[in-house]
C-alpha cells in the first residue's frame, strides 16, 4: 500500500563502460563539428520531423554519444533531411551531415 499518494519509478542506469561507442568515435572523425554541440535545443525546436513524430535530434545525438545505437537506429529514419536544424545551431553543427553518416554507420 503506498501511504504517500504516488510511486517511484524504478531508475534506469546506463553502465557506459559496456556500451560500444564506436559509432561515436566514428561520427566525430567524419563530422568533427558533431562534437561541437552544447545541447541548446534549437534543432529540436525548429525540426519539421519533431513537430509531426516524437523525433528529437538532440535525444538521437545524446543516444550516440552514450553508445546506445540500438535506439538511435530506430529513430534515424524520421528525419527529413529538410535542414531547418542547420540554419539555427548557433554552433554551426553540420546536422544534416551527422544524419546521413550515422545512415551510413548504422544501416551498413
Amino acid at each position: 500500500m503506498n501511504i504517500w499518494g504516488f510511486s517511484i519509478s524504478e531508475a534506469r542506469v546506463i553502465n557506459y563502460d559496456k556500451n560500444d561507442k564506436s559509432i561515436a568515435a566514428q561520427l566525430s572523425k567524419e563530422v568533427p563539428d558533431s562534437n561541437l554541440c552544447i545541447g541548446c535545443g534549437g534543432c529540436s525546436a525548429t525540426c519539421t520531423a519533431g513537430n509531426l513524430t516524437d523525433f528529437n535530434i538532440r535525444k538521437l545525438q545524446m543516444s550516440i554519444k552514450r553508445g546506445e545505437t540500438t535506439e538511435a537506429a530506430r529513430e534515424l529514419h524520421k528525419c527529413m533531411l529538410c535542414g531547418k536544424c542547420l540554419t539555427v545551431c548557433p554552433r554551426g553543427v553540420d546536422t544534416r551531415k551527422m544524419i546521413l553518416t550515422l545512415h551510413k554507420l548504422l544501416h551498413n
